[in-house]
Parts: C-alpha cells; structure tokens; sequence
C-alpha cells in the first residue's frame, strides 16, 4: 500500500497469460526468464512481474542464466497422427473445401508450408484481417478476407463450404456473424495450439492441437499418401466466377471528394509488397484491408481482436525500430490521428521516419456509416470536421512536430495523389504526413451488420440470390453466370 501501489497482479489477470508477484529479490531473475518463456512459447501472450518497491529496493547475487521451473505449463506443439490422418480423410471426400487461416498461422511464421499445402492439394484460401500477407494475394487460390467486410468469394466460400479447414484462427464474430448460420453445410477441422480455442464457438469434427507449421506439414504428408481425392473442379470454377464478377470496388464520393479507396490503390501501387503497412480502427482500416496488397507475411500490422483506436502511429514507430531499412507507413483516419500523434516527436527525436497516410472524412467514419444505415441517418458524436478551417489543421501540427507534411484534396485531382506519395517516399531524413481529405459518405463494402447471417452480405447490388439457392447449387457453376446476369439486368 504505497504510493501509487494497487493490487497489479489482481487487476490484470484476466488479460493476460499469466501474471505473478516476486516476494523475494533473489527470485527476480527466475521471475524474468519464466515471464519470457511463458510469452512466447504456446499461445503468444503478455505475462506481468510485480516486483514490490521493497524488493526492487534490495540488493542480491545476480546469477544468470536462472533455473525455473513451471509445472503444469506444457504447451503442445506436435499433432497427434490420429487427428492428422481423420483430418487427411475429410479433406479427401469434401467436394466444396476452404482453407479458413487466422493469426495463429502468422505467429507459427508458417506461411510456407501454407502456400506448400494449399498448392498441393488445391484448396482455396482465406485469411483473417489478422493473417493478411501469410497467403500471397495474387496467388489464384487466394479469396480474400472473410467476414463482416470481408470479400464476396471469401465469404461465399464459406457459408457454401461443405469442409472448413480453420488454422490458427478462432470463429470470432467478425467473420461468422451470426453463428447458428455460418457454414451450415460444412464439417469442420480446427487446428490450434490453443486446447482452450477448439470447439469453443463452432462443433468441431476434427480437433488439431499443435503449432499451425508442424499441423500443416503432417496434414501435407497424410493427403499426399492417400489415394482418392474428389473432383472438386466444379467448386473452382464457381470461385473463380465470383472473383471476376465481384472483385473489390467503390463508389466515387457524391460531394466530389477524393474516394479513400482510390488513395490506397495508389500508395500500395507505389510503395508496393515490401512496405510495411499499418492501419488505425475504423472505415480505414478495412479499406487498407481491402485495398492494399499484401503479397509478403508480416507487412502487415493491426489491431484486430481488441480493435484499439489510436494504434498506427505507435506501432508504425515500433515497425520501424525494428525494421529501419524497410519502407513503413501508417494508414491512420482522423479520429484514431487525435488519439496518438504525439508520438511523431518520439519519431522526429528518435530518427524514425514512418509514413502517415491520412485518411480524413472529419467524423468517425465506421459509427457514422452505421448510423448511415441502420439509424436513418440520425448523426451524433461522429462528426469532427469544423468546415474549411482544417480544424486541427494536421498539416501545421505534424510541421510542429517536426515532420514534413502536405494535405491533397479533391482540386489536386487523382494526378495529385499520385504525386504527394512521391514526394513523401522520398523524405528519409524525417516523418511525413500527408493530409488526405476524403469523402465523409464514403462506404466500407461488402458488410454484414453486427449479429446477421452471412447469407446476408450487402454490397452495391443485391447478393440475396446468391445465398439462397439450395446447397447443391455451389457444385453447378453455370448457375451463378444466370444469377449475375440477371442482377445485372435489374
């Protein structure tokens, strides 16, 4: 009960992997080395060390490397042959199967024997927002991202799957929507090395605990011995039709503003695969998620799960500690900027010349497109655009803080953008930021809204069609030229 002291240990424990209190100086370096252990091997996750002012106040005989011990704690990393070789079994008899991949796959630097898997037995591939680059996007087994804003194919895919692979992924909310109708045709194979994941959300038929690496190189090794496989020819050619006839797109902005879309064709046009990109929380985020392209794991850092504004900037910092050779930007929006901009002075100081790319609709993009649509336009809090006065005005601010800085709006015209991501690529010396004003009506498409079906994707034409033939009409490809055609027609 110090100055300052609380129950640490007591209040984190339910966000972190494990946490514990160090009562004697002698037990610091022990306490340490099993925080690090823990953090990393398994299930990757934060471990705390309260270490009270007395003991940091003591003196001791600092002895390294410590022994430790930790009973209890085993995290399983190999497979077991006989959840490998029913798994080897299923994906031999489905017609309609998908590779699901989550972060986990990521954490396991498993996207070669990914690619190695896929490409042996066909299957195609989806990658959470959070696995986005362990599966290069030009590859032609590549879907996209399933989900609430994820692509047409990746989420029909799914919801018309009969076999769902999932890897190092977890069933969250964001990609299922409503649960009781996700993939209600499909048998599920669900590997993590997180026992406590499987089964949690979804009934699994095939249970994997082990690391996403070692599961996908015995998953290879069993379907490779197996003789007989069904066609599933049908199946990809049905795939393939949804990603000619609904591949990304947008709307240009009815006030005439620059389309955000647009602005992140051109930064990933030209800062390309080997960039390392991070983004904020909001509209932004999933257009940097739909737009940009990731050819190369790790080029790609967000906050997923927890969804926490104000992340690019700090993270874009660390990107760039830790790579300072490698090109890095941040995609941030204006509310997240407000969040965390101070830290550019951190990165002026520092000599961290990150990348800011600006989307600025001046509101909260993501609530105010919810309000758009499921609340009749009734806007509240979301609007933070003062009118003309640039209010902050982020071009003076980011200057202040030591940066280089230009805004691009719509009297720049496309040529315009094109040439301020130039400009900025070639500032090394300093932070840059590049205040681009965007269209405040400007979409995030597809969407499924909070707790809907699948099944009830919107997109700039109506999908209802898609998802209401019967289960069987995702093994008759020609079906779905009829379908197009004639939402086409209306």
């Amino acid at each position: 009960d110090g100055f300052q002291e609380a129950d640490i240990r007591g209040i984190t424990m339910p966000i972190t992997k494990h946490s514990f209190m160090v009562t004697r100086p002698e037990d610091i370096p022990a306490a340490i080395a099993e925080a690090f252990h823990v953090a990393v091997t398994g299930r990757p996750g934060a471990v705390l060390v309260d270490i009270p002012k007395d003991v940091q106040n003591a003196e001791l005989d600092f002895i390294w490397p410590p022994s430790y011990r930790l009973p209890g704690y085993h995290p399983v990393t190999t497979p077991h042959s006989r959840q490998i070789d029913e798994a080897a079994r299923l994906i031999a008899e489905a017609k309609r199967p998908v590779i699901y991949a989550g972060g986990g796959v990521l954490k396991a630097n498993a996207h070669k024997e990914l690619l190695a898997f896929a490409e042996s037995t066909g299957l195609p591939v989806t990658t959470t927002l959070m696995a986005l680059g362990v599966f290069p996007e030009s590859h032609p087994q590549f879907l996209g991202m399933p989900g609430m804003h994820g692509t047409v194919p990746a989420v029909a895919a799914l919801q018309k799957s009969d076999l769902i692979l999932a890897l190092g992924a977890r069933f969250d909310d964001r990609v299922t929507g409503d649960v009781d109708s996700f993939a209600p045709g499909a048998k599920v194979i669900h590997a993590d090395i997180d026992p406590a994941e499987i089964g949690k959300i979804r009934e699994v038929n095939v249970p994997i605990v082990g690391d996403a690496r070692e599961v996908l190189l015995a998953l290879r090794r069993a379907v490779e011995d197996r003789e007989g496989r069904q066609d599933t020819s049908r199946w990809t050619t049905y795939l393939d039709g949804l990603k000619t006839d609904f591949p990304p797109g947008f709307d240009e902005p009815a006030d005439g503003k620059l389309a955000p879309q647009f602005v992140l064709q051109e930064l990933t046009q030209a800062a390309g695969p080997d960039a390392v990109y991070v983004a904020g929380v909001g509209q932004h985020q999933m257009w940097a998620a739909q737009f940009l392209r990731f050819e190369k794991p790790r080029t790609w850092l967000n906050s997923g799960g927890l969804g926490t504004m104000g992340y690019a900037v700090p993270a874009a910092m660390g990107a760039k500690a830790a790579a300072p050779d490698t090109e890095v930007w941040a995609v941030d929006g204006d509310g997240c900027f407000q969040m965390t901009n101070q830290e550019l002075v951190t990165c002026a100081v520092e000599g961290l010349p990150v990348k800011i790319a600006l989307i600025n609709n001046g509101n909260l993009g993501m609530v105010r497109q919810w309000q758009t649509l499921f609340f009749d336009g009734h806007y509240s809090h979301t609007n933070l655009k003062p009118g003309e006065n640039y209010l902050p005005d982020f071009v003076g601010l980011a200057e202040s803080m030591g940066c280089a800085a230009f805004r691009v709006t719509e009297k720049d015209g496309p040529e315009g953008v094109a040439a301020t991501i130039a400009k900025a690529r070639e500032i090394n010396d300093r932070p840059v930021v590049i205040d681009f004003i965007v269209g405040e009506d400007a979409q995030v498409w597809p969407m499924i809204s909070a707790g809907a079906s699948n099944d009830e994707v919107q997109y700039v034409r109506d999908l209802r069609p898609l998802f209401e033939q019967e289960q069987s009409a995702a093994e008759e490809p020609d079906d779905i030229r009829k379908i197009i055609e004639e939402g086409e027609e209306n």
